[in-house]
């Protein structure tokens, strides 16, 4: 996995961004991805995931993570997984934002530990990269369940 981490105002340390790295290889390994895949994760400050949140999706409130899937199938681009194949050159699936001291609050109003939220929190932006999602009750199901089998496969239990 090709994963650039932009992390400029140190909102983890350095030494999180190879626990991230691991878990997001590992991610990729359960879903077959193709060792060259691409995607980027930045992290950044609540007020900075608050603009992007209002800018992009239209709700003026901060989250712990926004997705940008490339292969959206909303989208009227061209079919990158097929592109890619035809000049070989590696599928970029896309970009994480998150917002780690979101994540935070999140774990302790949740009782979970720090690692368990931002690891859930990474995995669930991964998939939806990988066209996963859970608007409908049926697709919910599926990527929980994958979700779920990735932490407590790596070891992020609740």
């Amino acid at each position: 996995m090709n994963l650039e981490i932009i992390n400029e105002e140190q909102l983890v340390p350095a030494g999180r961004e190879q626990w991230m790295r691991d878990l997001i290889e590992f991610a990729a390994k359960e879903l077959n991805e193709a060792p060259d895949t691409e995607m980027s994760i930045s992290l950044v400050s609540d007020d900075e995931i608050q603009r992007v949140n209002r800018e992009y999706r239209q709700k003026d409130r901060a989250t712990d993570v926004i997705s940008f899937a490339i292969e959206d199938d909303e989208s009227d681009l061209p079919n990158f997984e097929e592109l890619a194949s035809e000049f070989d050159i590696p599928r970029n699936i896309g970009d994480l934002i998150i917002a780690p001291h979101y994540v935070a609050e999140q774990a302790k109003n949740y009782g979970h530990s720090f690692d368990r939220e931002f690891g859930y929190t990474l995995v669930h932006g991964f998939l939806h990269l990988n066209g996963y999602d859970h608007i409908e009750p049926e697709d919910e199901k599926v990527m929980i369940s994958l979700q779920e089998k990735i932490l407590d496969n790596y070891g992020l239990k609740r």
